[in-house]
């Protein structure tokens, strides 16, 4: 039997599958930046998972699925063995990509990337220039530091994209940021909105932006998505998918592969659908900003949390969502940020709390 919910991971026998493992193989870091989800620490934890068990961890995720996994952190190059787990990634055949802020991205380290099968790396760039990109960072220095590890990134032949975390402090200067991306050679830019938690929860009031800014921004996203070459992504905001639809309706198009790419195939918030988060101590969560514990590799199994934690099978089930999610006619392909509701209430079922968008059912 086949899904009935439009972008759903499922395989033809309906049991959900991972698409996408986020592997904060380090809380360690050398930037402290505002926004951090790890609130990043300077020195490597002995709780980091060991050389073996990540190694373990790698197989018994191959031994399932064929999901990309992205070696994030804190910052995943300050591990010594980060490309002996890259490079045994790949002989899985797992698509191994990594998470970085750049600025350890010397000619030597982009070179084994591309040696041990690093298939993409993705860069955060939140500033359009140094003095706001650093003002994030909290490093001068740190944004040319980072546009050097691009340059030595493309020098080895490896894609990269552009990350962007969304905040009122930088705002105005987003489509700086797309139309610097698309101008160094970038293959995609994935904006991150916002969700409170880690450092980012200490500076929720003051950067996170309002339900309104959201509409506008993501409808600028929709607009710039088709005037640019490279994929554009908004990652953290599911009503995107919602303003995708709506659009399409207006203009009489109907999403498919040919006029939406993968976004015609998938939905917004994939926390524990599609797309989990393992933790540097080796537990795992519906997603990386979600800290509600579906269980640890260090007592079970990978594939046993996937397939049977009870978050996971309450998450997968949208007829238990609560407030004006619960009604909506696109909580099949938005399902609001559980995050954001988390972080806002305690409650990752109910309402998402930065969505302006009213239900018909409740006009």
């Amino acid at each position: 039997m086949t899904s009935t919910h439009p972008g759903r991971p499922e395989l033809e026998t309906n049991e959900y599958i991972p698409r996408l493992i986020f592997w904060e193989t380090t809380a360690a870091c050398n930037l402290k930046c505002i926004h951090c989800r790890a609130s990043a620490v300077d020195f490597r934890s002995p709780d980091d998972l060991t050389t073996g068990e990540s190694i373990a961890l790698l197989d018994s995720i191959a031994a399932f699925a064929k999901p990309v996994i992205v070696l994030s952190g804190g910052e995943p190059l300050v591990r010594d063995d980060i490309f002996e787990i890259a490079s045994h990634g790949t002989s899985l055949g797992l698509r191994m990509v990594l998470a970085t802020n750049g600025t350890l991205v010397t000619p030597e380290i982009a070179r084994q990337m591309k040696n041990t099968g690093i298939q993409r790396v993705s860069i955060s760039i939140d500033g359009a220039a140094a003095a706001s990109h650093d003002r994030f960072r909290r490093q001068p220095g740190a944004f040319n530091a980072s546009m050097d590890g691009i340059e030595n990134i493309k020098a080895a032949g490896i894609p990269f994209q552009v990350n962007v975390s969304v905040t009122r402090q930088n705002l105005a200067e987003i489509p700086q940021i797309v139309d610097m991306a698309v101008g160094i050679g970038a293959a995609a830019v994935h904006i991150f909105m916002l969700v409170p938690t880690g450092c980012g929860k200490e500076i929720a009031e003051d950067e996170m932006i309002t339900p309104q800014q959201y509409e506008e921004m993501l409808n600028w996203f929709h607009d710039k998505s088709r005037e640019v070459s490279i994929n554009l992504k908004a990652t953290c905001a599911p009503h995107y998918f919602r303003i995708m639809r709506q659009r399409a309706a207006l203009e009489g198009i109907k999403i498919t592969p040919e006029t939406h790419g993968y976004e015609a195939m998938t939905k917004g918030c994939l926390a524990g659908t599609g797309v989990c988060f393992v933790s540097q101590k080796g537990e795992v969560y519906p997603c990386g900003y979600l800290p509600v514990k579906a269980g640890s590799i260090r007592e079970t199994s990978f594939p046993e949390i996937w397939k049977n934690s009870p978050l996971f099978k309450e998450l997968r089930d949208d007829s238990l969502l609560e407030g004006k999610c619960g009604p909506c006619e696109f909580k099949k392909v938005c399902g609001g940020c559980r995050a954001r509701a988390y972080a806002e209430t305690g409650n990752y079922l109910t309402e998402e709390p930065y969505c302006a968008y009213t239900p018909l059912r409740l006009r």
